[in-house]
C-alpha cells in the first residue's frame, strides 16, 4: 500500500511540474485564478505558475501597462531608435 502512496505522491509531483512550465500562459493563468477562487494564496501560486499581471486580455506581451523607456543619453528626443539585424544566407 505505500508503495501506492509514494508512487502516488510522484505523480501528482511530476503534474504540478508540467503544469507549471509547459502549459500555455492563458491557461496557467486561468488556474492561477480558479485555484485562487478556492482559497488558495493568489500571489504565492502566480509566483509558481510564473504569471505576471498584464492588461487584462491575457496576452502579458504588448508591454503598454509598463513605462515608456528613458531614452539613452546622447540620443536625438524625436528620432527613434534603430535596431540592425544580421542576417547569414547559407548556401
Amino acid at each position: 500500500m505505500w508503495q501506492q502512496v509514494i508512487v502516488a505522491l510522484i505523480v501528482v509531483a511530476a503534474l504540478v511540474h508540467f503544469c507549471t512550465k509547459y502549459l500555455p500562459a492563458a491557461l496557467r493563468k486561468q488556474i492561477v485564478y480558479l485555484l485562487s477562487r478556492r482559497g488558495f494564496d493568489q500571489n504565492k501560486l502566480a509566483k509558481l505558475f510564473n504569471t505576471k499581471s498584464s492588461c487584462g486580455d491575457g496576452c502579458a506581451s504588448c508591454g503598454s501597462c509598463e513605462t515608456t523607456p528613458s531614452a539613452p543619453s546622447g540620443a536625438s528626443g524625436s528620432a527613434p531608435l534603430k535596431r540592425v539585424i544580421i542576417l547569414r544566407a547559407q548556401r
